[in-house]
């Protein structure tokens, strides 16, 4: 078996929901390859440019926590303020929260490929340092 790379994420198969996998040096990084494998599960974002900047704030709580945080806001914007991240930076707030930095443009501008999301699962839900930095596995909603 070949060693994976430095980061990045993929889509396992699951029963009924989507599954996802991402990895990383560090936790930040995991959780900003998570936001890629969801929308990666959805959307062909490549031809949209960015139109905006957001920012959100996780506080400190339970690494998973902080994941589902994250992700579940992704979600929420999508669902009320119709965009979708292009490029996520997190960064640990020194708190044991997250900063998280996205650059954004509007649903229209990509297209649906996939189920759209409508929650992050805590079953089965993995988050932490494994040999290799850190590594998350996902179930979401569809």
């Amino acid at each position: 078996m070949e060693p994976r790379p430095e980061r990045g994420h993929r889509c396992v198969p699951h029963t009924a929901d989507v599954r996802i996998e991402a990895w990383a040096p560090t936790r930040e990084a995991c959780v900003a390859e998570a936001v890629a494998a969801l929308l990666d599960t959805f959307v062909d974002h490549r031809p949209a440019r960015p139109t905006a900047e957001r920012t959100y704030h996780a506080p400190a709580d339970q690494d998973d926590d902080l994941l589902v945080s994250v992700l579940d806001e992704v979600i929420f914007r999508m669902d009320t303020a119709g965009e979708l991240p292009l490029r996520t930076e997190v960064r640990d707030d020194g708190d044991g929260g997250l900063h998280v930095r996205w650059q954004t443009t509007d649903t229209g501008e990509m297209e649906l490929i996939g189920a759209v999301p409508k929650a992050v699962s805590l079953h089965e839900l993995r988050f932490g340092p494994d040999a290799e930095g850190w590594a998350c596995a996902v179930t979401v909603d569809v």
